[in-house]
């Protein structure tokens, strides 16, 4: 399974637009986004992806009704528990406790603090794609996770 693993978007429509995009040509399963869309006006733009999307709530998400309407209910509270092509995973927006569950779940995915993190753990990966919006580091980052290959790829917008 090819996921695309992104965070931290802020409301930043340009990076959205170019992320749904090479999402879309990279033909990705599903699209998780680890919190702080912002918006609900950013799943205009999310709705564009060809893959199924997934995602937690972040810290800065402060319209959650309407977040969750416009997600289809695809936004869940953190940690957010899933299994996906046989690996189990975990997302939250905050890291909480990450390296103590490591082991626990082949996937440990979080977001919020802006900052690139790829560790390999027994089982799989901690990810933290950065931050797409790119507001803090001037990078505007995401990553395509092959689950069957257990390969990471950082990719920039």
């Amino acid at each position: 399974m090819k996921i695309g693993i992104i965070s931290d978007s802020h409301d930043n429509i340009e990076a959205i637009k170019l992320a749904v995009d090479l999402l879309n040509k990279e033909n990705v399963d599903l699209t998780i986004h680890l919190g702080d869309i912002v918006s609900p006006f950013c799943f205009d733009y999310f709705n564009k992806l060809k893959s199924p999307f997934l995602g937690v709530f972040g810290n800065n998400d402060g319209e959650v009704l309407f977040l969750e309407q416009k997600s289809e209910g695809k936004l869940y509270k953190p940690p957010y528990e899933v299994e996906l092509d046989g690996k189990e995973f975990v997302l939250m927006h905050e890291p909480f406790g990450i390296d103590k569950i490591a082991n626990e779940y082949d996937y440990v995915l979080y977001g919020h603090l802006h900052k690139i993190d790829i560790r390999k753990t027994k089982r799989g990966y901690i990810i933290n794609p950065g931050e797409l919006c790119g507001y803090i580091t001037g990078k505007r980052t995401f990553v395509i996770l092959s689950t069957q290959a257990n390969a990471v790829d950082l990719r920039a917008v």
